[in-house]
């Protein structure tokens, strides 16, 4: 037996949709076709291009308090670890830790515009050439 993940749900703080802007963004998501995010929707949803599952992004009256107990970690496809990082930055995430290794292992945490934790790992690429010997 098997179960499908259809929707991550986040507490987003009083601003789910700038929120919701953020990760569609940063991930390449966007509204659900024929039903778009407005700013005053009691939430804003936002789906991957590939079927994966969706993201929902709820109001709550406080702000974060603690560490999450649960976090996604990135593995980009198309760049770097240290371009998604930027690039976050470059959107609204800060950074909470950097875990890079001289070696070029590693992984950055960082929090998204309501303080929600998420770490970016190396891409597949970045994994695969540091395991080719040196000539």
């Amino acid at each position: 037996m098997s179960v499908k993940i259809r929707t991550i749900t986040f507490d987003a703080g009083p601003d789910h949709f700038a929120v919701g802007r953020f990760w569609a963004e940063l991930l390449g998501y966007g509204d659900e076709p024929g039903n778009p995010n407005h700013p005053d929707d009691p939430a804003t949803l936002i789906v991957g291009p590939d079927g994966g599952p969706a993201m929902l992004f709820q109001p709550v009256p406080e702000s974060k308090t603690v560490k999450n107990r649960v976090h996604l970690d990135l593995e980009p496809e198309h760049e770097t670890r240290d371009e998604l990082v930027q690039r976050a930055l470059g959107l609204g995430a800060t950074q909470v830790a950097d875990h890079r290794r001289p070696d070029g292992s590693g992984f950055v945490q960082l929090a998204d515009p309501a303080g929600n934790e998420f770490c970016v790992e190396r891409s597949a690429a970045e994994k695969g050439a540091s395991d080719q010997p040196a000539t």
